[in-house]
């Protein structure tokens, strides 16, 4: 049995040859496809009918092919704060993208098709969103955080914090972080403790101050 076998998923892509090869691509893995539809209407009756565990919503469906499907996401997130969304598009839309973030973060993904390069990526990062983590393309960060730089409440940091914040921000664990700064984990272990300091989270008995940090990050 693999981490995918228990979950549960619903697809909304309006092209065709991508929302079966999508589906074909997950069910060989250990998904289960509750529906594969192509607009957001459709996707809204579709998690009504048979409620997934996760939507996969591409951000541009019909009829005007704008932003409906991110919109959808959000109404969902409202209506059903436990489903996991990973919006895959090849599209960043900044500011329906930070409204979905700031309600809450947990189960939340938005990764580009053009720069999925491997099947197993993809694979993780929905198993991760369907388990309430986070996983963002590093280019929607860094759109996420330049259209949003206003107000600058992480003044306090350090940019070696920045620099990991941002990387939690992608759903990244500490070791994953380490690999990619070619720090110890240790030293990330530090940073990250310096970063809920500075950021007034304290330790709470359900701990999830790593997603508030990501929020304060997306929201600075």
């Amino acid at each position: 049995m693999t981490a995918a076998d228990a979950i549960r998923v619903v697809i909304a892509e309006d092209s065709a040859i991508l929302r079966d090869g999508l589906a074909q691509l997950l069910v060989d893995r250990g998904f289960t496809i509750t529906e594969a539809v192509s607009d957001a209407s459709a996707l809204h009756a579709a998690v009504e009918r048979d409620l997934p565990d996760v939507a996969v919503v591409d951000i541009r469906m019909p009829p005007a092919f704008t932003d409906e499907g991110l919109r959808a996401a959000i109404e969902l997130r409202r209506k059903h704060p436990g489903l996991g969304i990973l919006l895959f598009s090849q599209y960043v839309e900044t500011r329906f993208a930070a409204q979905l973030l700031a309600e809450d973060a947990t189960g939340i993904g938005y990764l580009l098709k053009d720069r999925v390069a491997d099947v197993s990526d993809f694979v993780e990062a929905l198993v991760r969103v369907a388990s309430g983590g986070t996983a963002l393309d590093p280019e929607v960060v860094t759109q996420l955080v330049g259209a949003s730089r206003k107000t600058d409440t992480l003044s306090r940091l350090t940019p070696r914090e920045r620099e990991v914040l941002s990387l939690m921000a992608e759903g990244r664990t500490n070791a994953a972080i380490a690999t990619t700064l070619v720090v110890s984990e240790g030293a990330v272990e530090k940073h990250v403790a310096n970063i809920f300091a500075k950021l007034d989270l304290p330790v709470s008995q359900s701990d999830h101050r790593r997603v508030l940090a990501v929020l304060r990050f997306l929201e600075s």
